[in-house]
């Protein structure tokens, strides 16, 4: 028992006092590394506000809380944030900058399925059967990935102007 006692860390235990305005006293909050059966107005108050017989009148009003936190935990907890934040940054700077780089230099430039004019104000969808096509023909899974997402930016395009610009729903 008295060895966990001395292994937590003194900032992982402590007694918090709330004491409210008393007279000419202001209010005033008290924090002080003690036991929970110390936890208390008479042994976490230091310097003692009042004088005398006020002390017991003051003590009343305060409320005292112990309070038990665990910095292993947290510092766990913060660790793991941090680890996938940067990850997900690492992530962010691949996509960016090196994904870009390696698609030039393995693949050349990147052409276009199909160019604007090809997609009509009522079928968006009238190239699709080509797009699969030629996705189906590539054996690289980057490719069709690719193609996919230009096909959503495509369609995507049509929507927008169909609704901004036409005043017109898809369906």
């Amino acid at each position: 028992m008295l060895y966990t006692n001395l292994s937590r860390n003194s900032e992982d235990i402590r007694c918090k006092c709330i004491c409210p305005p008393y007279r000419e006293v202001e209010g005033q909050i008290y924090k002080q590394n003690v036991s929970l059966k110390d936890c208390n107005c008479l042994h976490v108050v230091d310097p003692m506000p009042v004088d005398g017989k006020d002390v017991e009148a003051y003590c009343l009003r305060c409320e005292c809380k112990y309070e038990e936190r665990s910095s292993g935990t947290i510092k766990f907890t913060i660790i793991m944030y941090l680890s996938i934040l940067g990850l997900l940054l690492l992530y962010m700077v691949y996509l960016t900058l090196l994904e870009p780089m390696l698609k030039r230099r393995l693949f050349g430039h990147s052409q276009l399925i199909q160019s604007d004019d090809d997609v009509g104000d009522q079928q968006p969808f009238a190239n699709a059967h080509n797009v699969l096509s030629r996705s189906h023909s590539r054996s690289n899974v980057l490719n069709k990935v690719e193609h996919a997402q230009q096909r959503w930016r495509r369609q995507v395009q049509e929507q927008r102007k169909s609704v901004f610009d036409r005043h017109v729903v898809l369906s």
